[in-house]
């Protein structure tokens, strides 16, 4: 059965490494190519590091060659929030968690155009992989066939 309370708590919180933390809760950005998920080619799910709220598929993930882990959409879309971003002198769109508020990275149009042209450009320190096999026993059972190629 599919978790439905994802929230952001205290406890949560005081699990964050400085890095995590500096990321999701203060909008940082980690370095580029520097990632745990960058080079993750696993099938799963990733799912915010606070709330636990499901948000990218491995399916959905590709190759962006920019440095971070890049996917083509959301795997709940009302999971994701967009928001302008106007800071360090550019136009960009935020992409938050819904539930956690947690800063998770940005989208852009350069995607792959055969699978919809979007980009969600998004940090590993703002999430957690959950390996196919094992999403079952932690509640994401529902999401099992949106990882299957």
């Amino acid at each position: 059965m599919t978790r439905k309370n994802y929230t952001k708590t205290k406890e949560a919180l005081a699990k964050l490494t400085p890095e995590q933390y500096r990321v999701t809760q203060e909008s940082g950005t980690e370095r580029p190519y520097t990632g745990e998920y960058y080079k993750n080619t696993d099938a799963g799910i990733y799912v915010d590091i606070v709330s636990g709220e499901p948000l990218f598929a491995s399916s959905d993930k590709f190759d962006s060659f920019c440095g971070w882990p890049s996917f083509t959409k959301p795997i709940v879309t009302e999971n994701v929030a967009e928001l302008r971003d106007s800071t360090h002198g550019m136009e960009r769109v935020e992409v938050r968690s819904q539930h956690g508020d947690s800063h998770l990275g940005h989208v852009f149009t350069d995607g792959p155009q055969d699978r919809g042209g979007l980009r969600y450009c998004i940090n590993s320190a703002s999430l957690r992989f959950i390996a196919k096999e094992q999403m079952e026993a932690e509640g994401y059972g529902d999401y099992i066939d949106q990882v299957e190629e």
